[in-house]
């Protein structure tokens, strides 16, 4: 029995909007207390990271950076807002999240939007990079171990 192949010819990359859509899904089927805490950060998609911004951290490729958070993080914020700050925002780098989605066929592209949100978001709750890569390892370890527990 043949497997029926996609009809590749007449398929579009994902859009900004297509991915704007999944990062807004991704928001919304957060559990509590997560959803709250996040309700007052923004989303942004674009193409790729700023050269300033990329510059910043040092890297040479716009698409070593799939996602940004910016902002104050809660652990940060003080009980009054800043006058004239502006609202925290995970930014999500279009190009750079489909050039890792092409090379990795291990996850769906709903899965690695959700992940770099996900991680952004971290940054949101006073996570750091290495807080985060060290959650994500002992949630990899307690998934190998269960063998009921879904793998991602």
């Amino acid at each position: 029995m043949a497997v029926s192949q996609p009809d590749w010819g007449a398929r579009f990359a994902p859009t900004l909007d297509d991915l704007e859509a999944l990062a807004s899904q991704a928001l919304s089927e957060l559990p509590e207390p997560f959803k709250s805490l996040a309700a007052d950060v923004t989303c942004s998609v674009a193409e790729f990271a700023e050269d300033d911004i990329l510059a910043h951290f040092g890297m040479e490729s716009p698409f070593e950076l799939m996602g940004l958070f910016t902002g104050i993080g809660l652990t940060e914020d003080g009980a009054v807002p800043h006058t004239g700050q502006l609202p925290n925002t995970v930014f999500l780098y279009r190009r750079a999240i489909l050039d890792y989605w092409a090379e990795h066929d291990d996850n769906t592209l709903g899965e690695v939007v959700t992940h770099v949100l996900i991680h952004e978001l971290g940054h949101h709750f006073g996570f750091s990079d290495d807080d985060m890569e060290e959650i994500e390892r002992a949630a990899d370890a307690n998934s190998r171990q269960d063998p009921q527990k879904p793998q991602n």
